[in-house]
């Protein structure tokens, strides 16, 4: 069997910590805003349950939303920013305008002054 290439670890699409610690963190915030919310006033007593259901909850889906995010992060292939068309790398176009510019004698004007 062939070995399979080695990942670089701790980067961002091998960390764990971040989308972790990002889940827990949202879900306190939501388990204690749902403990708050659902009392209804001073009389009653705190409500664990919502707050726990709350809590799993919201970590639960934030988990799944930054594991999707996570794996749909594609880098763009090197050839997409070449070509003189719509694939022309915003730098490469500053630079032509730049240089019709100079050419035209107006080496202080931008895109915005052009109209």
């Amino acid at each position: 069997m062939a070995n399979p290439a080695p990942q670089q670890s701790g980067g961002p699409k091998t960390s764990v910590k971040a989308p972790l610690m990002f889940s827990a963190a949202l879900a306190a915030v939501a388990g204690i805003v749902t403990l708050v919310v659902s009392t209804g006033g001073t009389r009653h007593e705190l409500r664990w349950d919502l707050a726990a259901i709350a809590f799993g909850v919201a970590f639960i889906v934030t988990l799944v939303v930054a594991a999707m995010l996570s794996m749909s992060h594609k880098e763009n292939a090197p050839h997409l920013g070449q070509g003189s068309g719509i694939n022309l790398t915003s730098a490469e176009r500053l630079a032509q305008q730049q240089e019709r510019d100079r050419k035209a004698g107006n080496d202080d004007a931008g895109p915005a002054s052009s109209a």
